[in-house]
């Protein structure tokens, strides 16, 4: 099959398959791989110490692939100043940024000058015709299957993706429980021009970061094994269920205020789990997805396989 749409001609790509931000663990050789194998990789940019961090890890990139890359500014999650960040990925000349977690408008004018590729998260319809109006070459449209921080609804990709692309004139990339060929096809159906897929990517081998542990968790994992936390303060976020998790529900459901919440859910307790394998002091975000989850491969791997599935389904319907 050849895969030309919208978004491979945008991203000079050749699959439409982009790697999400995956916060702690997006670095250099699991985006270097994604770039390698025909999608499009990100650098998770917020999740690094400054901008000279950034840099060496854009450069680091730029010396494992010649391909497109991407740069993910998780601006809503961290409570950090994005500005000298983003100047950084100018800077080193990024082809593609994309925006997740909060309003997009700061970051897409810093980089409206520049050739640079602009892709928006969005969970909603709205804020997919708003990414538009603000200059978004694109839209990723994640339904609350997905992993880590979702919309406020609980609308699921399957409704969501369609009403977006009924609604904007630029590609949607629908993104949210999709892990293999058949869930890329399925997207493809509902009017998507490309699939962006976290949780399958940290059950890879170039997620050099993500632990064992981890890993072998998402492998165990069903279609019920996720559970969404900090709904009561606004931000819900689909996670792997733990004890670690329940804790957070039990403090949720007792009607615990931001402070009290903090120690559970920040980013050291998140990296005690995904980088550290501490079952019991920490928590790993995952998408309903994680149940299509059986194995572990390299990316080339995983795409080759997803490939496959995908043209066995196309070759159905042409029958």
């Amino acid at each position: 099959m050849v895969w030309k749409t919208r978004v491979t001609d945008l991203l000079k790509i050749d699959y439409p398959i982009i790697q999400g931000g995956l916060a702690y663990l997006a670095y250099a050789d699991l985006a270097a791989a994604v770039s390698n194998a025909g999608g499009l990789g990100q650098i998770t940019a917020m999740s690094l110490e400054g901008p000279d961090r950034l840099r060496e890890e854009i450069r680091r990139v730029k010396t494992m692939t010649d391909k497109p890359f991407g740069v993910n500014f998780a601006i809503g999650q961290h409570g950090r100043p994005y500005e000298h960040m983003v100047e950084a990925a100018i800077d080193e000349q990024v082809q593609v940024i994309s925006v997740t977690g909060g309003n997009p408008k700061g970051v897409l004018d810093m980089v409206d000058k520049h050739p640079i590729k602009k892709l928006v998260l969005v969970a909603a319809r709205r804020q997919a015709e708003k990414a538009e109006e603000l200059g978004a070459d694109a839209v990723m449209v994640v339904g609350q299957e997905g992993g880590g921080h979702l919309g406020r609804s609980d609308v699921g990709t399957f409704v969501l993706t369609p009403q977006v692309v009924d609604s904007v004139s630029i590609p949607v990339i629908a993104s949210g429980g999709i892990a293999d060929g058949r869930g890329m096809m399925a997207a493809f159906a509902l009017g998507a021009e490309g699939i962006e897929m976290g949780t399958r990517f940290i059950a890879a081998k170039e997620c050099i970061d993500a632990h064992p542990i981890y890993k072998q968790a998402l492998i165990n994992a069903d279609e019920n094994a996720t559970v969404v936390i900090k709904r009561s303060l606004g931000a819900p976020a689909r996670a792997l269920k733990n004890e670690w998790t329940d804790r957070i529900m039990d403090l949720e459901s007792a009607h615990a205020n931001f402070d009290e919440l903090k120690p559970y859910i920040d980013g050291k307790a998140n990296k005690q789990y995904i980088h550290d394998g501490n079952e019991t002091q920490g928590f790993g975000w995952a998408g309903q997805a994680a149940g299509r989850i059986k194995n572990i491969p390299t990316v080339q791997e995983l795409f080759s396989v997803m490939l496959t599935e995908a043209e066995t389904i196309k070759n159905k319907w042409t029958r």
